[in-house]
């Protein structure tokens, strides 16, 4: 009796089969992080690819390119202020965005239930890149590469109370002590008065963006389980840009300079090579390598951000700055590696 049903159903589907049969599922695509955060990426649960010394070598292009964006902001804001320079920069970023969407298929326009979530992504993304630009303006290149570049440790002080996955481990918890011992120490550095008209506020604001960053990481996590992350990327891009333009307004400081060639390669530089280019690289690599494998040059980060600020700016690198990066650095790495340990309660 059993037999025969089933031979009935073979013989006679169903509509639901026959849907599934005429329209098969589409294949899985592969969407950007949200900016600059290849740890938001989910990926197919397939063998990775070894590291070859090519992919090395684009690994540790993207993240030199991505050390050179505190430098680019730093000869921007000397044409432009702060505000202004955010806003030519999302602009340059959201078109960016936009052309790899088209060109991808990855459909923009937002659910109703996501705008709500959508909205308040986008007041921490233009307050985060805000404060940035503010302290960027306020202390050198070099120390602002470093302390932005400590978010992954208020990412994972927030996820152990928001993602029931991600505790703390007892060798995370050294790791981010560590960490933290270093950004404390870079803070109260003091580099070129020159570069730098009001280090010490600024070294604080840029720990602020950093610790936004950090907030934005994990609520983004959230988001794009609901949406594509290329759609969170361009709607807090899109959602920045009036902002930036009203306050930039507002403050009524707009040109500082010569808008020459250096400020306009320098607003390029930051919206089509790190917001656009290195990121869409970094997302082809991450869909072949392991994460773990290839974030692991993103230490690279802020020593190129280092050797780049001495370069174009002449900026002496002090030993406090060097010792303050060498613990957030380990500190970091530690935090990062994966826990063979018991999870703190």
């Amino acid at each position: 009796m059993l037999l025969d049903y089933r031979d009935y159903l073979r013989d006679n589907p169903t509509r639901a089969q026959l849907r599934k049969r005429r329209d098969p599922a589409p294949p899985h695509r592969f969407d950007p992080p949200a900016i600059l955060e290849p740890s938001l990426v989910q990926l197919d649960p397939k063998p990775t690819k070894p590291i070859s010394w090519r992919t090395a070598l684009l690994s540790i292009a993207i993240s030199v390119s991505r050390g050179g964006n505190q430098v680019a902001i730093k000869f921007a804001l000397a044409a432009v202020a702060p505000l202004w320079t955010a806003f030519a920069r999302m602009s340059v970023s959201a078109i960016a965005v936009w052309i790899y969407a088209r060109s991808a298929g990855i459909r923009l326009w937002p659910e109703p239930a996501n705008r709500r979530q959508l909205g308040l992504l986008g007041v921490m993304y233009t307050l985060q890149i805000a404060l940035l630009h503010w302290g960027a303006d306020l202390t050198s290149p070099a120390y602002a590469v470093t302390l932005i570049n400590t978010n992954p440790i208020f990412a994972n002080l927030i996820a152990h109370f928001y993602v029931p996955a991600d505790r703390l481990s007892t060798r995370r918890v050294l790791g981010l002590t560590i960490a933290f011992v270093g950004v404390s120490y870079v803070a109260f550095g003091r580099p070129d008065a020159t570069l730098a008209p009001h280090p010490l506020l600024g070294n604080w604001v840029i720990i602020v963006s950093s610790f936004l960053v950090g907030v934005r990481t994990v609520y983004i996590q959230h988001v794009v389980q609901s949406m594509p992350s290329t759609r969170a990327v361009f709607w807090q891009l899109l959602f920045s840009i009036p902002c930036f333009a009203l306050g930039g307004w507002f403050m009524g400081d707009s040109i500082r300079g010569p808008f020459d060639w250096k400020a306009i390669t320098a607003i390029l530089y930051q919206g089509f090579i790190v917001g656009g280019l290195a990121l869409v690289l970094w997302v082809r690599l991450l869909k072949a390598h392991s994460p773990g494998r290839i974030s692991v040059f993103s230490f690279t980060t802020p020593m190129s951000g280092l050797i780049l600020s001495a370069l174009f700016f002449g900026e002496q690198l002090s030993a406090r700055l060097f010792l303050g990066l060498a613990a957030v650095i380990t500190g970091i790495s530690l935090a990062a590696r994966p826990a063979d340990d018991i999870p703190r309660p």
